[in-house]
């Protein structure tokens, strides 16, 4: 097909074969280049996802030069995210990544500039969100059936004896894994971070190196606080992946579990001295065109190089929940509550 979309996938480590799964299946794109510092992990995967005319190449503008592609799906470690980034814009190019967009907020504000200036895409998986069970919570929050949003609290609780480098990170929970839980936390109350103030500690019979476990409370935009408690190294009743959440409304309260139990009470009387609830059902909802998590978001990102939309996890949105990680990082580091800018 002549009009397909050109891409190199840079990092061709454990995640890229999710990505490449999704990418060899469509037919609007070309993989035209894979890019790897070791040129073995490259080969293997061309291999594996019958990539035969693939371009092999350990050099990312070495191969941009080669090939000229419309999209880069930058799949490489944290810290190469903002070259890699700052590279394929450079060059003219869409960029998908993994998250984080950047180590820093001077960083991620620079590849935002990068892509503004470039005129082009660059979006971050945010694999959670396209979870179709998170998207009927969000439809049934923005419905006003339990009122204005008041309260959001999560907690994060999972014994993960991961071994390698997490074991030895510094932030763990936070820089890992609470993008995610932060992520959510915005997408389902459609409000952002204005301040935090959080406490790391590393508990008693930790087996990481470092603060594995977190408190952190957040003041959002429209009046919301949310709290989250998290640990790596609680061993026992651990949580789902997706947090357990208790969401307070002017109107009523949800309780999801972060997989398929919702619980919810509303309000259908007041005057005594605890208000009459009833229980009700969310609504079944399902968003097509959002699910499927990476495979969504690629497709996503895909369909908006086409036709000029804009994907959900553009970096201009998405620095807003990498900003809730570091302000936290920064309260914990300062013992303060920290002001959260982007």
């Amino acid at each position: 097909m002549a009009d397909r979309l050109k891409v190199v996938l840079v990092g061709c480590g454990g995640m890229s074969g999710t990505w490449l799964r999704v990418a060899t299946q469509m037919d609007a794109v070309e993989v035209v280049g894979l890019v790897d510092i070791r040129p073995e992990a490259a080969r293997q995967r061309a291999e594996e996802y019958s990539l035969e005319k693939a371009i092999i190449e350990t050099d990312l503008k070495t191969m941009l030069d080669k090939t000229a592609p419309d999209i880069v799906f930058d799949c490489t470690v944290p810290e190469a995210h903002v070259p890699v980034t700052l590279e394929a814009l450079k060059h003219g190019c869409h960029v998908l990544g993994e998250k984080p967009m950047a180590d820093s907020m001077e960083n991620a504000k620079k590849v935002v500039a990068a892509a503004m200036e470039a005129g082009k895409h660059y979006a971050v998986i945010q694999n959670r969100r396209y979870d179709q069970r998170i998207r009927r919570l969000r439809n049934f929050l923005t419905s006003g059936a339990i009122g204005r949003l008041t309260t959001v609290n999560c907690d994060f609780y999972i014994g993960a004896h991961f071994g390698g480098f997490r074991d030895h990170m510094a932030h763990v929970l936070l820089l890992d894994m609470a993008i995610h839980t932060f992520d959510a936390a915005r997408f389902i109350t459609s409000a952002d971070p204005v301040s935090v103030y959080c406490k790391e500690w590393n508990p008693s019979g930790s087996w990481y190196d470092q603060d594995a476990s977190a408190i952190a409370i957040f003041e959002m935009t429209d009046g919301i606080v949310y709290t989250y408690r998290g640990s790596w190294c609680a061993e026992g009743l651990n949580t789902s992946w997706e947090s357990d959440w208790r969401i307070i409304g002017e109107k009523g309260s949800v309780k999801w579990d972060g997989g398929d139990r919702f619980e919810v009470q509303v309000v259908s009387a007041t005057g005594g001295f605890f208000s009459d609830v009833e229980d009700v059902e969310i609504p079944a909802f399902e968003e097509p065109g959002k699910a499927g998590g990476h495979a969504g978001l690629i497709r996503e990102f895909v369909h908006c190089v086409q036709t000029g939309e804009v994907p959900e996890t553009i970096c201009t949105d998405n620095i807003k929940s990498l900003a809730m990680v570091l302000g936290a990082i920064e309260s914990a580091q300062s013992n303060q509550c920290v002001s959260i800018e982007y």
